[in-house]
């Protein structure tokens, strides 16, 4: 029998085809019940069944049931680090992290949810004498949109995966929910959905509040997951999606959540580049230091994160310093490993191409290695003009690779801050007597980005009320929606009007 099976309300799912983890650290895989096309309809059909209560249950009962999902997640905190080690390669300390804004986020919304502010009430008493028309009496407020499907992403597997900020934002604002579970670490997502599982049982909830499908372990003889992932999608009874990975995986679900016959909402964080300009006299006081800085943020979780600051624009006459300190930087970084040996091989071949590009120069690299899922840290040099006409060296190579822009003047810096799609980020390092440059910089960055940071960097998303981690196309699918914070659950949120509504009713 399968290690990992489906979660699918409340029951371990097995399947005649099963696929393997690829752990770091040489241990034995783990056996994986593939998920398939059939499971994911009884899990949706299940949330449906479950929204027919959880949907109207009272923000109390929420509460109660997101600080349980901490709760269980904390006692099954040593194994969750085990596994999460052992299947991404990412460090202890950094998963042990991770965990605590797992659990934090949950509880937030524990708290968040009991203020009501969620709710978006809004009254305008009725006006019976008012001519020539009487006003009615109308009430409005935000009810749970349905069942909500959730993609687990690569990078994050606590805080963006089976019970990340999507899921958290969704059970708070109401809707049950089917994540189907990212492939890199499909043990680990396991355990959590023991913990999400158990919480629905103690809080005495329907069991299909929560399920999770696990991918079909393409190229291990299960399912293909594009068709898993497709399903979930198109699934009749899923009434809106969170996504969080690829420009080319979640252009082809948006497509088709827009398709069906009843299009539901899509809402998907995908590619970004994160551009960091440094201003001219940030620049001449302070190049090395913001070099060591980039380089640091670049290079962070081995540049896998989505706010990766890729790309960094400086005026020539200011970047010998920065230049020269960054090549020392990148030159002392190891190898790390990669999630996944597909995202290894993914970030050799986008850092090759960019080193084939004419007129882009590979500045330096950091430590080769051999092993396949390992990576080399690599910075590249690019004129503007070279930047603005090769718009593909403006695409996310996910990664710690990075490329420095040189401009000859403050017009060229805003000639390229145009020339960027849609970003989560941008950045400005600045000193006060840059106020000028900077004023005519914003406006260009308020029009591309969702977050715009002033002297500091941008791997680091804080869960806070005021925090936007969205952005214009391609960042995101809806330049007005956040996957952080508490304004998220607003995603999965609609408004209803109650005109002339009997008290008796209310």
């Amino acid at each position: 029998m399968p290690t990992v099976p489906n979660i699918i309300a409340g029951e371990s799912i097995t399947s005649d085809t099963t696929f393997q983890n690829s752990p770091v650290t040489g241990e034995t895989p783990t056996s994986i019940a593939a998920g398939s096309v059939e499971i994911v309809s009884q899990a949706a059909k299940a949330a449906a069944e479950a929204f027919a209560t959880y949907g109207r249950s009272s923000t109390a009962e929420r509460s109660a049931f997101l600080r349980a999902i901490a709760d269980e997640i904390e006692a099954r905190g040593d194994a969750l680090t085990a596994a999460g080690v052992s299947e991404t390669g990412l460090p202890e300390a950094r998963l042990q992290g991770e965990r605590g804004r797992t659990t934090g986020q949950l509880r937030l919304f524990a708290d968040y949810i009991e203020t009501g502010d969620h709710l978006d009430l809004r009254h305008d008493e009725a006006l019976p004498n008012r001519e020539p028309l009487p006003r009615p009496d109308l009430r409005l407020m935000q009810r749970p949109i349905g069942p909500v499907a959730v993609f687990g992403a690569s990078n994050f597997p606590l805080a963006f995966s089976t019970a990340g900020g999507d899921t958290a934002s969704a059970l708070a604002a109401g809707c049950p929910v089917v994540v189907k579970g990212h492939p890199a670490h499909p043990v680990t997502a396991g355990l959590v959905a023991e913990a999400i599982t158990a919480a629905v049982k103690s809080c005495k909830l329907h069991p299909g509040t929560f399920s999770q499908v696990n991918d079909g372990g393409q190229g291990n003889g299960g399912a293909d997951s594009r068709a898993i992932g497709a399903a979930l999608v198109q699934a009749p009874h899923i009434k809106a999606v969170g996504f969080t990975g690829s420009l080319t995986g979640g252009r082809a679900l948006f497509d088709l959540a827009c398709a069906r016959p009843d299009p539901i909402p899509f809402f998907g964080e995908l590619g970004s580049v994160n551009p960091v300009f440094v201003l001219n006299h940030a620049a001449q006081e302070n190049a090395s230091d913001l070099a060591k800085g980039w380089i640091a943020s670049l290079t962070m979780g081995g540049g896998q994160f989505c706010t990766n600051p890729g790309i960094v624009v400086i005026a020539s006459e200011f970047s010998h310093s920065f230049v020269t300190a960054a090549m020392r930087e990148i030159s002392q970084q190891p190898a790390p490993t990669m999630l996944t040996e597909g995202i290894a091989a993914a970030y050799r071949k986008g850092t090759e191409t960019l080193a084939a590009t004419a007129k882009v120069a590979r500045l330096a690299t950091g430590s080769e290695s051999s092993e396949a899922r390992d990576a080399c840290a690599t910075i590249f040099l690019v004129k503007a003009s070279d930047l603005i006409s090769k718009p593909k060296l403006m695409h996310e190579v996910f990664g710690p690779s990075g490329i420095i822009c040189v401009v000859s003047s403050d017009d060229e810096m805003q000639a390229v801050a145009r020339a960027f799609d849609g970003q989560l980020t941008a950045t400005m390092h600045m000193q006060d007597d840059d106020v000028d440059q900077a004023r005519s910089l914003l406006p260009l960055l308020e029009d591309r980005a969702g977050r715009v940071l002033f002297n500091g960097w941008p791997t680091g998303v804080e869960v806070a009320s005021a925090m936007m981690h969205g952005g214009p196309w391609p960042a995101s699918t809806n330049a007005s929606a956040t996957s952080v914070g508490t304004l998220s659950i607003r995603r999965w949120l609609r408004p209803i009007s109650y005109q002339n509504m009997p008290e008796s009713l209310s």
